[in-house]
């Protein structure tokens, strides 16, 4: 998931601000995309299903209108379903005016929480969080004399990963949870337009020098009276940015942290050669998010890197798909092998990350059909063994492949000669340029800073599950 705002005094055609910002976070989220617009006060929105490209047209975008600010949304379901309804931002009234909010992250409490308002009378209409967050902070609002009051309130309620972009009539708020799972910064363009996202890629994208990072913690209010900020929750909780943004999530032009997204992934790749050595004509990297790491695996082994695979560029990220079929059927059409580059060669292959084994195992396949004297898989994230509970589609360890196989069973299963992992201790060393004081691991270490769900039923609040049992 994604969020991009852009914030002005002046009338503009922000919604075309926001369209290309959300397009640059694609890689964050393909089942839906959403865009409100901020026309003095007057809110006008639009999501749907799909991706940028396809949910925004230029009619649409010319319906947004003009506006002083806006922001927008890309999310992937972490259910199997892609319904409209759980598309973002959600756009709300209430005694005290309107709001816009767009979310990046998951609650660790939102059981409870929505059990405990549902019998104070609220009513939800959508399976995600942040009709939730939403609600905690109107609740929150009505005794408070603004929004960004309402909002510090109600993050004493909000546990888990969470970064925010809230728009009142007046104002954007920035917000990020006191670990920092999610990253968050802001920039400014030549026109004095402030652009917030969740990658620093994204402001590149539309014309804006980035500023700094949104610490976790830290409440950012754009208005027409400047920038302000309230840091009451900084400092209250273990710096932990999610480490797999490194490895996988964010883009690798990307800086979080003061770290290059790539400088990173690199060193992934050479920790690994030190780590899993083994001799080979070539190595390649699995496209998108393995190439870096290749790179780096290369330079430290000696072993000339090569192209060995091609991505079909309008197919878009397997992973974070809902649902296996849906994977496995995209995985099938979305690599080929550069057979110059392999036949008769011993091969390194380079992925990103092991999750489910659905792409490593064609990927395998489709390497050896084109020849591979040799196959060593190597991943450049350590093994997944536990699920996620702040936000990426990791929900059980059922699905989790080094859990129930050791890297030599792997390795049949997927017809390689070998198979090897980034060591753990190494994973806490890839920004080592940057200024970050801690990372989350618990997906392959199992140590939650903010806990995990004391309820995990994922279908309680399924909308589309509900109509189906009707």
């Amino acid at each position: 998931m994604a969020v991009f705002g852009i914030f002005g005094t002046e009338t503009a055609n922000v919604a075309s601000s926001v369209y290309y910002g959300l397009y640059a976070l694609q890689h964050r989220g393909q089942a839906s995309s959403g865009i409100v617009v901020n026309d003095d006060g007057v809110f006008h929105a639009y999501k749907d299903s799909g991706i940028v490209n396809d949910v925004f047209n230029s009619n649409v975008l010319k319906s947004l209108g003009l506006g002083q600010m806006a922001l927008g949304n890309v999310r992937y379901g972490t259910s199997d379903t892609k319904d409209r309804i759980n598309a973002e931002p959600i756009v709300v009234n209430h005694s005290k005016g309107k709001m816009a909010i767009s979310l990046d992250g998951k609650l660790v409490n939102a059981v409870e929480l929505k059990t405990d308002m549902e019998l104070q009378g609220s009513i939800f209409h959508t399976g995600n969080d942040v009709e939730l967050i939403s609600a905690v902070i109107i609740k929150e609002r009505i005794s408070s004399g603004s929004i960004e009051e309402a909002v510090c309130k109600a993050m004493d309620k909000l546990h888990g990963a969470y970064s925010l972009l809230v728009m009142s009539p007046q104002k954007l708020i920035a917000v990020r949870d006191k670990y920092g799972f999610k990253p968050l910064c802001y920039g400014q363009r030549s026109d004095g337009e402030y652009v917030v996202a969740s990658e620093s890629c994204a402001l590149s994208s539309v014309g804006a020098t980035f500023i700094r990072d949104i610490k976790p913690g830290e409440i950012v209010i754009f208005s027409k009276d400047g920038i302000r900020t309230i840091e009451e929750h900084c400092d209250k909780a273990p710096e932990s940015l999610c480490v797999f943004e490194y490895l996988y999530t964010a883009r690798p032009d990307s800086v979080i942290a003061n770290c290059s997204v790539h400088y990173a992934r690199k060193r992934a790749g050479a920790f690994l050669a030190k780590a899993h050595p083994t001799p080979a004509d070539v190595v390649i990297g699995a496209p998108d998010s393995g190439i870096d790491a290749a790179i780096g695996y290369a330079e430290e082994s000696g072993i000339p890197y090569g192209l060995g695979l091609i991505k079909n560029k309008y197919i878009g990220r397997t992973f974070i798909d809902p649902g296996q079929n849906v994977r496995e059927d995209k995985v099938k059409i979305k690599l080929n092998p550069v057979s110059e580059t392999v036949k008769g060669k011993r091969v390194i292959l380079v992925d990103d990350s092991i999750v489910r084994g659905t792409t490593c195992a064609r990927v395998v396949k489709l390497l050896r059909d084109a020849g591979a004297k040799e196959i060593h898989v190597r991943s450049s994230a350590p093994a997944f063994l536990n699920p996620c509970y702040y936000g990426t589609d990791i929900a059980s360890r059922d699905v989790l492949i080094a859990c129930n196989h050791t890297p030599e069973e792997m390795a049949k299963l997927f017809g390689a000669d070998s198979v090897a992992f980034l060591p753990l201790e190494d994973v806490f060393k890839l920004a080592d340029s940057g200024t970050c004081k801690g990372y989350c691991a618990a997906c392959f270490d199992g140590k939650y800073p903010a806990g995990e769900p004391k309820c995990q039923d994922t279908n309680k609040y399924d909308l589309k599950i509900s109509e189906k049992k009707n």
